[in-house]
This record gives structure tokens, C-alpha cells and sequence, in this order.
């Protein structure tokens, strides 16, 4: 055995669940050998160097989304840099133009969790932030010269290259990462959407108010977004079974865990009618358009709020903007390194845990949002509670965001781009609403009731995956040896 690595046993009650025990045992196994990489200063692997590419791809894929928010408050009030041009668009525009990426967003997301399936995601996932980048670097120009209306059809196509985006990633992920390592892996990689938000929040305003003006926001994103697509092409890879370069410990190590993700997941067929028909994939997909209206509520109306209740101009905006998602990356990292350590040391079954947390994250922001919405909206008060709500919302990461590999690992990426592309109708719907509300965004009464509106729905999601959710892994996860099983005589 090299040096560099290291044989770690893995016993029968280490395994997820009494599934997984049933498989071990009718392979009489008592013990799983499994191998795990050492190098100095600690564990990392391959799968590691492709959780860190993943996360970057997320840092872009949120950049691009979230760089309109900030920047449409520079773009129909340029008084902090009079050298660009202002747009007249009123309060109903925005919202529409806000919320126009959604339109193509739902549109793919169930054929990319499809295809990413059955032909592997890295080709689909490298070559959808491409054409995503390309269309964010011609947003200024579509903005000044087309119009509001063409603008959102832009957003529009953002929206369809990044819906294959998280089905390509749930895919990847139920590859890659080991049960016992599932909650850090899977959070640090979708902590790359919180970290693209906070840099892209914060640098805007800067950006806005330099010589560049708001079109370097876009210029800005666009530009990185297509170099780490490019990375991503030529290092990423399918699984460690297609992986050039992976040591053989390592490849064993994931593999041997991963028992309920099968090797020949491509040929499978998907079972449509068993997941349409399940209870848990209904729970995950009530609290996902729950999550999806309050947090997409919050992120493209913050600024404006900041700007037209708090009084805060561009650069400041910006600042405050992301300190929120700035306490959310924090306690993603945090709450999903106490995840794994919960699961190694069994203190607390999967799906309770899942519940738990996913409770923190919805119910806990539900909280911060009612108190906002009784505060007096001086500074302090708004600022520590958003950050406090939108921090908290971490907890759904290790929550119903990762159900999707517990219930079925060979399905991850259909059921991301089921859940994620339904729930999207509530993206679209959140900022809509609130735009209605608020027939005049300085009168504190009508974000109240924007705020009031987001709780309740936060609520109600979140009650619903405690009944109803479950971290067990579903029988339809392996459709063929179901099928046999219900066959035999």
C-alpha cells in the first residue's frame, strides 16, 4: 500500500439506512472496504478538485443571475455616474425584467435533468454557462439600443442555458460524493451560488460608479463566467469511472460507498409515473416553491428596498446587499461540516436531520421576516434582520436541496430539474407580486406585507417536508430489479 493512502473500514451501522444494510447483507458483507487518499495537511482528491470547479461554475451561474438586481438600480438612476445612460422603466418593468430569466429557466430544467442522465452532464453544463456568458456580456447593448422588451428576452435565454445548470450538477454529485462526505461536498459546491452573490452584490456598485459605468457589471460577469466554462471542459469528467486521472484507491473509495448509485444509471429508464406518484418527491417540491419565492423575492428587490426605504446610494447598496448572502456562504460552510459530523457519529437519523435543518433554514427565516416586518426599518434593525433571515435560509442546503440524492441517487439530476424547474413558477410569481404591492417603494407599509406574504409561504413549505419528507432511499431508485421483483412468481 502507497503511503499516501489509507484503508478505512467502513462498518454495517456507518451505512445510511436499513436499505442499505438489506443490500450489504444479502451480499453477505459484514464490512465494506473502502480507500481513502491521504496527502499532507489532509484528505484531497479528485473528487474534491471536482467539487472546487463545480463550486466556481455556481459562483458564475448566480453572478450572471444576480448582477441584474444591483444593476438595474444603476440603470434607471444614474446620478452616481451621470455618464451612462438612464433607462425609464417604473416599478411594474422591473419586476417583469427581474423576473424574465425564469420564463426559459423552468422551460429546460427537466430535460437537462433527462439528458444530463442519459448522456452524461459535463458537455450540457460547460457548454450552457458558454452561451450564458456570451449573452450577459451583450446585455448592454441590448439594454440601451432594444429595450426593456428585448432585454427580457435575453433574460429569457439566460434563463433556458442556466436551467441545465443544477440538474447537470445534482447529476455530478451523485457520483462523486460519498454518503459520509455528502453534506460538505454538496454544500461547498452550492455555496458557490452564495459566494457568487455576495462578490457580485458587492462588487456592482463599485463597478456601477466606476469609468466603466453599469455595463462593466456585465461585462464583468459575462467574461469570468465564459473562462471557468472553458476549465471546467477540459478538466471536468462524468463520474471516477470515466475520470482519466484518478488513483485507483480513490476511485474504489467512491464507488464502493456509493451503493445505491449504479454505475449503469445512463441505461436506465427514468419512472416517471413512481415519481410523479411519490409522496416524498411532493414534499421536497412544495418546500422548494416555498424557498424559491421568499429567496428570490429578497434578492432582486433587496437593493431597491435598500435604496428606497433605507436611503442608501449605489456603492453603499451593494455593500449592504450582500452582507446578507455573505452570512449565508458562512453557515452553509459551518451547518454542513456539524451535517456530516451528525451523520458520522449517528447522532441523529438522515431524515431527521434533514428536517432540522431544512426547519433552520425556512422556518428560522419566517421568523427574521415577521420581526422585520414589525421593526421601526431603521438601519439597523433592517440589515441585521435580512442578513439574519437569508443566513438562516442556508440550513435548506443540507436540508431538501440534497433530498434529491438521498431519495434517489441514479434520478438526482431528473429530480432537480423536476422540483427545480416547477418550483421556478413561484421565481417568477415573488418578484411579480411584490411588484404590485408596491405601487410606491418608499411607503413601509407595503413591504410589510411583501415580507409577511414571504413568511407565510416559508412557513407552510417547511411544514409540509416535516410531515411528509423522508431521507429514505425510494425503491424506484433501481426501476429494473423493481421490475424483476414484481415479476417473479
Amino acid at each position: 500500500m502507497e503511503e499516501e493512502t489509507e484503508l478505512r473500514p467502513i462498518e454495517k451501522d456507518a451505512v445510511e439506512n436499513d436499505d442499505c444494510l438489506n443490500e450489504l447483507n444479502s451480499k453477505s458483507l459484514g464490512v465494506v472496504e473502502c480507500v481513502e487518499v491521504k496527502r499532507p495537511g489532509g484528505t484531497f482528491g479528485t473528487r474534491h478538485c471536482q467539487a472546487l470547479m463545480l463550486f466556481f461554475i455556481l459562483k458564475n451561474d448566480y453572478a450572471m443571475r444576480v448582477n441584474l438586481s444591483v444593476g438595474i438600480v444603476a440603470m434607471t438612476d444614474n446620478s452616481s455616474n451621470p455618464h451612462f445612460p438612464k433607462l425609464d422603466w417604473d416599478a411594474k418593468t422591473k419586476g417583469l425584467v427581474l423576473s424574465s430569466f425564469f420564463w426559459g429557466y423552468i422551460v429546460t430544467q427537466i430535460p437537462a435533468g433527462h439528458i444530463a442522465g442519459k448522456f452524461g452532464p459535463k458537455f450540457l453544463l460547460g457548454g450552457s454557462m458558454i452561451v450564458c456568458g456570451i449573452l450577459t456580456l451583450l446585455t448592454p447593448i441590448i439594454s440601451m439600443q432594444a429595450g426593456w422588451k428585448f432585454l427580457c428576452f435575453l433574460r429569457l435565454l439566460e434563463g433556458l442555458c442556466q436551467g441545465c445548470v443544477y440538474p447537470c450538477v445534482n447529476t455530478l454529485m451523485s457520483k462523486w460524493a460519498p454518503p459520509a462526505e455528502r453534506s460538505r461536498l454538496f454544500a461547498s459546491v452550492f455555496s458557490g451560488s452564495q459566494l457568487g452573490t455576495v462578490i457580485t452584490l458587492f462588487a456592482a456598485g463599485f463597478l456601477a460608479a466606476s469609468g466603466g459605468g453599469w455595463p462593466s457589471i456585465f461585462y464583468v460577469t459575462g467574461g469570468v463566467a465564459v473562462g471557468c466554462a472553458l476549465i471546467w471542459l477540459v478538466a471536468g469528467s462524468d463520474s471516477p469511472a470515466e475520470h482519466k486521472s484518478i488513483s485507483p484507491q480513490e476511485k474504489h473509495y467512491i464507488e464502493s460507498s456509493l451503493v445505491h448509485s449504479s454505475s449503469n444509471s445512463k441505461a436506465m429508464k427514468v419512472p416517471w409515473k413512481s415519481i410523479a406518484t411519490s409522496g416524498p418527491v411532493w414534499a421536497v417540491l412544495i418546500t422548494h416553491l416555498a424557498q424559491n419565492w421568499g429567496f428570490w423575492t429578497l434578492l432582486t428587490l433587496m437593493p431597491t428596498y435598500i435604496n428606497s426605504v433605507l436611503g442608501f446610494n449605489i456603492k453603499s447598496n451593494g455593500k449592504l446587499s450582500s452582507l446578507p448572502y455573505l452570512g449565508n456562504f458562512i453557515l452553509t460552510l459551518s451547518f454542513s461540516w456539524l451535517g456530516d459530523v451528525i451523520y458520522q457519529r449517528r447522532i441523529l437519523s438522515t431524515s431527521t436531520a434533514r428536517k432540522m435543518w431544512n426547519s433552520i433554514g425556512l422556518w428560522g427565516a419566517a421568523f427574521a421576516l415577521v420581526i422585520l416586518g414589525a421593526a421601526d426599518h431603521s438601519v439597523t434593525s433592517a440589515v441585521t434582520l435580512l442578513t439574519l433571515a437569508v443566513a438562516l435560509n442556508s440550513g435548506t442546503f443540507i436540508g431538501f436541496l440534497v433530498n434529491h440524492l438521498d431519495l434517489a441517487p441514479n434520478f438526482a439530476g431528473v429530480l432537480m430539474g423536476i422540483t427545480n424547474g416547477i418550483s421556478n413558477i413561484t421565481s417568477i410569481l415573488g418578484p411579480i407580486i411584490a411588484g404590485i404591492i408596491l405601487t410606491d417603494e418608499t411607503d413601509v407599509n407595503e413591504w410589510k406585507v411583501v415580507f409577511y406574504l414571504s413568511a407565510g409561504i416559508f412557513f407552510f413549505g417547511n411544514s409540509i417536508f416535516v410531515i411528509f419528507g423522508t431521507a429514505e432511499v425510494q425503491k424506484w431508485n433501481t426501476p429494473e430489479a423493481e421490475s424483476k421483483k414484481n415479476d417473479a412468481p
